[in-house]
């Protein structure tokens, strides 16, 4: 018999992006790295995988249960019976199903009869052209799990045979997965709290300090309801204090993680991919002693029916307006628009891209203003991808649907020419793999509780609980805070597994050369990371400047291939 199983959530982590400004040179010192810090998570995530099993375990058990009690209640007060094999005798089949993953479902069937010492067939149909068969004496449990190729609905079909008597009874039941696949969205503008109109909320006006703003999300712009979560582009702007923002699930208790990070008059975005609660909102709360306008741009959904699935590629540069890369050389001219060819760019295929998965970042611009990125064969939406001043370097991961002539459109808002750089990480297709099982947002790393900041050319390893989950990627938000100097993030899978460490047999990791993120000194800077998950089950991440900094690393959700 085997265990229906409930894998915990797994983290992996490489390079994302290569952005625009490398390490801080200091020409006095050599590039020194020091000893990691100690691994963490593995204990944690072995503790939170066995409770997930026992959790599946009672969870099917229970919904059997429930059925069972039901049935013989119903037929003690007449209105149910038991299918009959003669008079005096009877012979009925019961199921309790419990989602275990995105792609997988846990089941415990039993049979009940009169029969003496009845030992039972129970034929499977898991409703997708599969049929397993196990066995079991007839009042006893038995567990087994199954993995589907597509998410969606299933009708699992159950026939138990008593093998002496050759009797037979059936029962069906539909089970939606919890994995998701994603929808392209013509970017839109769901909230904006400086709008006179009140876009998305009762009047135009600041979110006050310490409270939340809702954004209906389910119903809204053609998002249909039962959605899971939503690629939302967040942008804090008027911001009066200094503090952070929290996207999380209407109806859930507020996470101690953060999505976008600010200072007092910044203007700053983040994508997010946010759960979306049973009432189909959204909520963003502003932690800050100050108010802060706040705008919300969808780009796409997920739902738990069949639609693009995702697929990480190596972090690869398709533009690079300072070297001509992708794009005329020299920089966009404020208020004029290029396009990007992404099909058949980077690793992605040729044809059925549906969207893409990018970081955008723009540099040395000239004035204040923004990029837009949308799909080829549309109009500029009024939204924004990357905000940015003057001389500023500022990237943001975006999720762009692609045009039907496999191309995307970048927009330069501003009045002033900038330099525009574009890392593709991935991108959704229809024959897509990995669908995404989004997770109450944790808090999986800081730094700055208990340990200390990451030293400057160093790196921070962590070990990663996979439980035998196919995972194709992490949905993650890294910060970085108390930075000393200037300088840039990089992430990446460590060629040691932590079999090899334990062994003493690990050997010194290579840093990368792209990065996820850049920063300043005294900055606290963020970005969403959509990271693939590498083979070692250990990642490293690198502080690839000069000087220390804290790092923080959020998750919100996983990738689960088929």
């Amino acid at each position: 018999m085997i265990s229906a199983a409930v894998a915990a959530a797994a983290v992996g982590f490489v390079p994302v992006t290569a952005q625009a400004a490398g390490p801080s040179a200091d020409p006095g010192r050599a590039a020194t790295a020091t000893s990691p810090a100690p691994a963490a998570g593995s204990a944690k995530d072995a503790a939170k995988d066995a409770s997930a099993q026992a959790a599946a375990k009672s969870a099917a058990v229970k919904d059997l249960a429930s059925k069972q009690a039901k049935a013989k209640a119903g037929a003690a007060a007449g209105s149910a019976a038991p299918a009959r094999a003669q008079e005096g005798e009877y012979f009925d089949v019961f199921m309790g199903a419990v989602n275990s993953n995105a792609h997988s479902v846990g089941l415990a069937t039993s049979a009940s009869t009169d029969f003496t010492n009845s030992f039972v067939a129970y034929d499977i149909d898991w409703g997708d052209g599969t049929v397993d068969r196990e066995y079991g004496m007839a009042g006893n449990n038995v567990y087994v799990d199954h993995r589907y190729a597509e998410v969606g609905t299933h009708r699992i079909t159950i026939t138990a045979t008593d093998t002496y008597h050759k009797v037979s009874a059936t029962t069906t039941e539909d089970i939606v997965l919890d994995g998701s696949e994603f929808t392209p969205h013509a970017p839109a503008r769901l909230l904006d709290t400086r709008d006179g109109t009140g876009t998305g909320t009762p009047a135009g006006r600041p979110v006050a300090p310490y409270t939340t703003t809702r954004v209906k999300i389910a119903g809204n712009g053609g998002i249909p309801a039962g959605v899971t979560a939503v690629a939302l582009n967040i942008t804090a702007t008027n911001t009066s204090a200094g503090g952070h923002v929290i996207a999380y699930a209407s109806g859930k208790k507020q996470p101690t993680t953060s999505n976008v990070n600010f200072t007092a008059g910044q203007t700053v975005p983040n994508l997010a991919i946010v759960p979306v609660g049973e009432d189909g909102y959204v909520e963003l709360a502003n932690r800050s002693e100050g108010t802060v306008d706040l705008i919300a741009d969808v780009t796409g959904y997920f739902a738990r029916s069949a639609a693009s699935g995702y697929t990480s590629v190596k972090p690869s540069r398709l533009v690079d307006t300072r070297a001509g890369l992708g794009a005329a050389a020299g920089q966009v001219a404020g208020r004029t628009t290029f396009g990007v060819q992404v099909a058949g760019q980077g690793g992605l295929p040729a044809a059925g891209v549906t969207a893409v998965a990018l970081n955008i970042t723009a540099t040395g611009p000239k004035g204040s203003g923004h990029l837009t990125a949308f799909p080829s064969g549309q109009q500029a939406p009024s939204t924004s991808s990357v905000n940015f001043t003057a001389g500023q370097t500022v990237a943001n991961a975006v999720i762009v649907p692609v045009g039907p002539d496999g191309k995307i459109n970048i927009r330069n808002g501003a009045w002033d020419p900038a330099d525009v750089i574009v890392d593709v990480t991935g991108y959704y297709s229809a024959d897509g793999k990995a669908a995404y099982l989004p997770m109450e947002p944790e808090r999986r790393f800081d730094s700055r509780t208990g340990t200390w900041p990451l030293a400057g050319q160093d790196y921070h390893y962590e070990t990663m609980w996979t439980s035998g989950r196919a995972l194709e990627a992490v949905v993650l938000n890294l910060t970085v805070t108390n930075t000393q100097g200037s300088g840039h993030l990089a992430v990446a899978p460590d060629p040691s597994s932590l079999d090899d460490r334990i062994a003493g047999k690990a050997v010194r990791p290579t840093p990368p050369d792209s990065s996820v993120l850049n920063w300043t000194k005294g900055a606290t800077v963020s970005n969403l990371v959509q990271a693939s998950t590498g083979t070692s089950g250990v990642i490293d991440i690198w502080n690839r400047g000069w000087e220390p900094t804290d790092l923080i690393v959020d998750i919100f959700g996983t990738y689960e291939k088929n």
